[in-house]
């Protein structure tokens, strides 16, 4: 299945020296918390919030995502967050290679793996752990602290084992972000 290529306009994207294609019409709060692995590209309306961590010491770096990742629009990226002996904390999210969040998708997960799909509208709850080479479809709840083992495919609410993905998940999905960035073009 072949990629479609999509037009944006320049002037409401930052390219950053890495390749980082950010809208401008996209929220980003506390940008020194957020680390973007390069070729990463992040759509209008999109939330993140670098600005939600730990007061005081420890980590400064709150949201750490990686290459050639995709956040469609109106998708959600916040820290998860827990209250432990008398005292809330938020701690840091860390989003590998090659991963795609659907659009208006809410993202509370401690980590999520390389080579995952998140479909549209999903809600991903607080410290879940998703691994490597993952399916998450369309309208799925996965619920706080759920564990989604690798090559599997979740879907439901709450999001239950429905299938089992190939070996090759892993080239497939690197071939469709790289295919997704490269044509992501601007409308001149």
């Amino acid at each position: 299945m072949e990629t479609a290529i999509t037009h944006y306009n320049r002037a409401e994207y930052i390219e950053t020296d890495t390749g980082n294609k950010v809208s401008r019409k996209s929220v980003i709060c506390g940008s020194q918390n957020i680390i973007l692995g390069g070729k990463t590209i992040i759509q209008t309306d999109c939330v993140i919030r670098g600005d939600l961590r730990r007061t005081g010491g420890g980590h400064a770096v709150v949201i750490a995502i990686g290459r050639y990742c995709l956040l469609a629009q109106g998708s959600i990226i916040r820290p998860p967050y827990k209250t432990y002996k008398g005292v809330f904390s938020y701690y840091p999210m860390k989003i590998g290679d090659h991963v795609t969040i659907g659009e208006g998708s809410i993202i509370e997960a401690a980590t999520i793996g390389s080579y995952v799909t998140i479909g549209k509208n999903c809600i991903i709850g607080r410290f879940a752990m998703i691994k490597d080479c993952c399916c998450i479809t369309d309208n799925t709840v996965i619920p706080p602290n759920t564990v989604v083992p690798s090559f599997s495919v979740y879907s439901g609410s709450p999001g239950s084992y429905q299938d089992e993905l190939p070996e090759c998940t892993q080239e497939l999905y690197e071939n469709k972000t790289k295919d997704y960035y490269s044509k992501f073009t601007a409308k001149d």
